[in-house]
Parts: C-alpha cells; sequence; structure tokens
C-alpha cells in the first residue's frame, strides 16, 4: 500500500510538529516520540512497501549476583578496642656515683638479660676494696694475737693456781708466811683476770674481723655497680645521660627497658558480659585475638590472663588482660589494636555474607532465588558479624541461594539471571 501526496505532506507534518514540541516543551516529551515514530514507520512502509520489524526482546531476567547460605562453626566474640602494654618496664638508675665511662648500647636497641649497659669509673671503689680488705687482714692479726695471749695467760693461771695452792698447804702447816700465801693468791685471782680479758679481747678482734669482711663485701658490691646491666629482656628507649657525665646514686634514670616478649594487651568489656566471661574461664583457657588495624597481617593470638577484681564505675566496664608471646615483635607498648575475646564456637551456625541483608520498613530483608529464578523477599533476624559475614538467627535455610547485588531493581516476583551461577 503506497501512500498519496497529501499522506506524505501529513506524515512530514506530524513529524516536525513533534520535534518543535519536544523543543518548547508544550507537552510530554512520549507523546511527541511516538507520533513521530508512528510518522516515520508509515513512510518507511509507504516508500519500501516492506513490513515493519519486531524490537528485540529484553533480557531474561534482571542481572545480579547471588551467593548460597552455608551453615559452619562461627566464633563466639566479644570485639573491643584494647591497647598494648609492655610486661614489665624498669626504670635503670646508678647506685652508685661518679664518672659515667661507658654506653655499650645504641638507643632502640634489644638487649638481654645479663647484657652490659653502662660503665661507671670503678677506680675509687677499687681502692676502697684494698682497704677494706687491708683492714680485714690488720683485724685478723689481731684477732690471731689475741688468742696466742689468752694461750699463755692460761697457762700462766694455771701456775699461779698451782703455786697458791702449794703455798695455801704451806702456810697451814706453818712453813709459809701469811704474807706469801697471800701474794700467791693474789697472783693467781690476777692470771685468772687476764684470762678473761683475752678472751674479751679475742671476741673484739672477731667482731672487728666480720666488721672488716662487712666492709670489704659491701666494697666489692660497689665495684660491681660500676657495671650496670639489664635486669631482663626487652628494647631499650630515651638515653637520658650520655657518656662522660657524672652521675649521683639513684638520682637520674639513665634509660628504660621494655619487655616486648611477653606483651599485654589491656581492654575492657561491659559489666554485662562478665559473667560470660568468667564462666569460660572456669571451663580452661580463653583465647584472646589482637588485630593491628590497616595492616594486612594475621591476628596475634594470646590467652586471658587477668581480671580486675572491681567494675569502673565511671564506665560500667571492667579491665582485662590478655598475654601474648608476640613472638615477631608486632605488637608495641601503646599500640591501639582490635581485640576479640573468643568465649567460645557456635558449630551449626547459619551464615550468609553480609551484603545480602537488606533494610526496610518492617526491618531486615533479604531476597531469597527461588527455583523458578524469581525472588521472594523474605524477613530475617540477624545476629553476629564475622568479617563479611552475619549470622542469620531466623529466616534462612542452609543451601537456599540470595542476592548479594543488583537488589535495587528487585521486586518480590521478579525474575532475575545471576552473572555468577556457579555462585547459585
Amino acid at each position: 500500500m503506497r501512500l498519496g501526496p497529501a499522506g506524505e505532506i501529513r506524515a512530514a507534518r506530524s513529524v516536525r510538529a513533534a520535534r518543535s514540541g519536544v523543543a518548547s516543551g508544550r507537552c510530554p516529551l512520549w507523546r511527541y516520540w511516538t507520533a513521530g515514530l508512528s510518522a516515520a514507520a508509515l513512510l518507511l512502509v509507504a516508500c519500501s512497501g516492506t513490513k515493519v520489524e519486531s524490537a528485540p526482546k529484553a533480557q531474561d531476567g534482571v542481572p545480579v549476583v547471588t551467593a548460597k547460605v552455608e551453615q559452619k562453626p562461627v566464633p563466639v566474640d566479644i570485639n573491643v578496642i584494647g591497647n598494648v602494654e609492655a610486661y614489665a618496664t624498669i626504670s635503670v638508675k646508678a647506685q652508685i656515683g661518679g664518672e659515667l665511662m661507658k654506653v655499650y648500647f645504641q638507643e632502640g636497641d634489644f638487649v638481654r638479660k645479663g647484657d652490659l649497659l653502662f660503665q661507671i669509673d670503678p677506680r675509687p671503689y677499687q681502692a676502697a676494696l684494698k682497704l677494706a680488705e687491708a683492714n680485714l687482714a690488720r683485724d685478723r692479726a689481731q684477732a690471731s694475737l689475741a688468742e696466742a695471749n689468752l694461750a699463755k695467760d692460761i697457762y700462766q693461771q694455771k701456775y699461779a693456781e698451782d703455786q697458791s695452792r702449794r703455798y695455801s698447804r704451806l702456810f697451814e702447816e706453818g712453813v709459809a708466811s701469811k704474807e706469801q700465801n697471800d701474794q700467791m693468791r693474789t697472783s693467781a685471782d690476777a692470771s685468772a683476770e687476764a684470762v678473761r680479758a683475752d678472751k674479751a679481747a679475742i671476741e673484739s678482734a672477731r667482731a672487728a674481723v666480720a666488721a672488716d669482711q662487712a666492709a670489704v663485701e659491701r666494697a666489692k658490691l660497689d665495684l660491681s655497680y660500676c657495671e650496670i646491666r639489664s635486669p631482663i629482656d626487652g628494647r631499650t628507649g630515651n638515653l637520658s645521660v650520655k657518656q662522660g657525665n657524672v652521675v649521683k646514686a639513684t638520682d637520674v634514670e639513665l634509660v628504660t627497658i621494655n619487655q616486648v616478649q611477653p606483651i599485654y594487651v589491656t581492654f575492657s568489656v561491659p559489666e554485662s558480659q562478665l559473667p560470660e566471661v568468667k564462666k569460660y574461664m572456669a571451663q580452661g583457657k580463653v583465647t584472646v585475638f589482637a588485630t593491628i588495624p590497616n595492616e594486612n597481617v594475621p591476628p596475634e593470638q594470646g590467652v586471658l590472663t587477668f581480671v580486675d577484681n572491681a567494675v569502673d564505675l565511671t564506665t560500667g566496664t571492667i579491665k582485662l588482660k590478655g598475654t601474648f608471646p608476640n613472638p615477631g615483635r608486632k605488637l608495641w607498648p601503646g599500640q591501639f589494636v582490635r581485640v576479640a575475646l573468643r568465649l567460645t564456637t557456635e558449630p551449626n551456625a547459619v551464615v550468609v555474607q553480609s551484603q545480602a541483608v537488606q533494610t526496610g520498613q518492617d526491618g531486615k530483608f533479604v531476597f531469597v532465588v527461588k527455583p523458578d529464578m524469581t525472588v521472594e523477599s523474605r524477613p530475617v533476624i540477624v545476629g553476629r558479624r564475622i568479617d563479611q559475614e552475619v549470622v542469620i538467627e531466623k529466616g534462612l535455610q542452609a543451601g537456599e541461594v540470595v542476592v548479594t547485588d543488583g537488589q535495587l531493581r528487585l521486586a518480590p516476583g521478579v525474575r532475575v539471571q545471576p552473572k555468577n551461577p556457579q555462585g547459585a
């Protein structure tokens, strides 16, 4: 069928009217586009005499990304923010005074227990030790002399006692005079007092020797303090006193050493969770995980070793500590970390990717893909979140397929076409 000249003119006018109407905005755009397309179709039919071909069909379903609902063991964790603390902090000070002659480490070095850190001038203390040893030797000689005097006086006392007894018999027999008898008795008494004096001198000499021995030990101890060694394994901090300065006993802190192997992670949990913590601590060791923010490394693993003896009234929380071996020294004192206190593991939890859960006016829901490739909106009750997954307490079963991407174009009953059929 062909159009006459009048029909062709009317079609051309319709196209021009559609264009002018769209440009001027006097009527809705879709009407003029429809009119223009109809006129163009009539012209094509009239000119070519062929049939109009139908438009291509739309894709069979809305493209979405899907995932299966899984059932697997899920840890029951308490997630909080914690702070790393040194296992022990030692403030190193000099126990004697003197010139700081040598520093044997660099600031920030790791040191082992017993490593030499500082050397204080030992010469004054070496001289004091020699003097104390000399005094000890002198007093030991005095003690030996006192013991010799005691032995001599004991013999003299024995002789004087014998003489006194002999003259006493002679006096009774009338051979010796009373004066001689009294002289012998007096001599015997004097010898006895000399013996007692010698014994006292020996005790004094022994006490002096003991004092000298203590002085020698003290001098040796002072001399040993000239070498300052590390009491623990740890990392040194800032060096407060440089080599060449004169230090006084316990005056200033020379350096601080932090023990970082093992190390503490301190954190707080709400007091409402304290019964659960105590329950699982009574059953055995409770594991603690510490994750360093912004670092793609596995979390450090430790054990809960401390629960404070009181709840903080200002915050309603209780302080806990985990002890970590920290073999790689990744945890550092003062560092903030994400802490996961693992109480137990739920064996058969239903989990789904967190992107699948949507929020509507009636709460949380997911789009479930049915066998006929249409979707239904199903309300769910969401539990804990574990990384990129959430636990579904109610609403889903293991093996069901849910939509994880493309939900904006969906409504109940809409057909879908998964982009990842292997994931469905």
